[in-house]
């Protein structure tokens, strides 16, 4: 390893370290670097902070962002907890099993684990804690539940991986879908199973023809995810057209049918809308830099040489390639790994003759069990401010959760199949 490669790296994890934000640790050592080793004038860096922005496709990132605060002010999250209360609400372990397929059928519609944590915890929390259920089950349940949207489309993390690997979205996309399920399930039998030795009961049974009303109330929102996903599977839209599409059906949905938004709600989103983007892109044109120099420093080329010396086996290299993910998952953000070690892993997955389709969406899932895991945990660390205790408090119920989500992922790397079939990747 040169001089240069060490001060660029060990710069970036000392900034981690004493917790600066991701965007300005990538940013600061890649300048530093640049700096030292004399590799291109200064202004470069500016360049290639603007190239790795410079791309049609992330303008679905704002789209799915404001798509899915549109949804949540405009009616469509309560219509889907409702529906959901009357599915399985009546179940062992009723309000917990609500939150879960909640926020997997909200995360079909807003696309990001925060803001899938935030809008059914918000709703459900309170309501926990006056069944008797420990804010730390219902904390640890929201943080793994919530995390399932960087795994359902329109997953903004998918998005950042087709983005940084040219890689099909509509594929990712679609290849994530039972994936997205199998998680869901797992995580509700773990919650059953917890409610059961616990004795905590579900609600009340559903009304006759309650379902049914449920149901028809909260179609519209239901709808959403058929368009976005149906849209892109079909060809009527790219993906970034289709977060077009999205956002004008929540606002028709939300502004007309379930009349839920006014000006003074909609001009806060965009505000909000535009916060969340600029700290995304940041995060984006910073890695950019950081990528391109480990590029240059072919690091690529060593990592590959490094795990085709310990093993030529495809499952092993891939299960070496989720260990490292998961670990490097406990203490940084999900969009900023996949922009540094995506140049890296490319050339690994051809040698080894994995698809970047499947690979991808085995990547979401280990980034969104490293969104519950201490010491960063940025779904967990959500999910308990929102329900005002310590994340300590959840960490007692946290391991059969995450357990359940390693359970899914060790399946989908034996069975390829479950993911590829429907992706239609090789």
């Amino acid at each position: 390893m040169s001089f240069e490669l060490a001060l660029l790296l060990g710069s970036f994890a000392f900034l981690v370290l004493i917790d600066a934000p991701i965007a300005v640790a990538l940013g600061l050592s890649s300048a530093l670097y640049v700096a030292v080793a004399d590799l291109a004038p200064m202004m470069v860096v500016a360049q290639r902070m603007v190239a790795g922005i410079d791309s049609f496709t992330l303008l679905a990132i704002p789209l799915f962002l404001m798509a899915g605060m549109l949804m949540v002010e405009g009616g469509l999250a309560p219509r889907i907890v409702a529906l959901c209360a009357a599915l399985v609400g009546q179940a062992t372990g009723g309000l917990a099993m609500v939150m879960i397929a909640a926020c997997l059928l909200f995360g079909s519609l807003s696309g990001s684990g925060v803001a899938d944590v935030i809008a059914i915890g918000t709703m459900l929390l309170p309501a926990m804690k006056e069944r008797g259920y420990p804010p730390g089950f219902s904390c640890a349940a929201l943080g793994c539940a919530g995390s399932l949207g960087t795994v359902v489309p329109p997953s903004i993390v998918l998005i950042v991986y087709g983005t940084a690997t040219n890689t099909s979205i509509g594929q990712l996309f679609l290849g994530a879908i039972i994936p997205g399920l199998l998680l869901g399930g797992g995580l509700m039998a773990v919650a059953w199973a917890i409610s059961r030795k616990h004795g905590w009961r579900g609600g009340e049974t559903a009304a006759p023809g309650e379902l049914g009303r449920r149901f028809v109330a909260a179609l519209p929102a239901l709808f959403a995810p058929v368009i976005i996903v149906g849209g892109i599977r079909f060809g009527v839209f790219t993906p970034t057209e289709a977060a077009g599409a999205g956002v004008a059906y929540a606002l028709l949905t939300g502004g007309l049918v379930y009349r839920g938004l006014d000006l003074r709600k909609t001009l806060a989103i965009l505000r909000d809308t535009a916060e969340m983007t600029g700290s995304i892109l940041f995060v984006i044109a910073a890695a950019s830099v950081f990528g391109w120099i480990l590029a240059a420093e072919q690091v690529p080329q060593l990592a590959l040489q490094a795990i085709q010396g310990l093993t030529g086996n495809a499952t092993v290299a891939l299960l070496l390639l989720m260990a490292l993910v998961l670990v490097l998952g406990t203490f940084m953000e999900s969009i900023a790994i996949i922009l540094i070690l995506a140049p890296v892993f490319l050339p690994m997955l051809r040698s080894y003759g994995i698809d970047p389709v499947y690979f991808g969406i085995l990547l979401a899932i280990n980034l969104a069990i490293g969104a519950n895991t201490p010491p960063l945990g940025i779904d967990l660390m959500a999910a308990c401010r929102t329900g005002g205790i310590p994340m300590s408090q959840s960490f007692r119920y946290l391991l059969p959760f995450l357990g359940a989500m390693v359970a899914v992922l060790l399946l989908l790397v034996l069975f390829p199949g479950i993911v590829t079939g429907l992706a239609g990747a090789s």
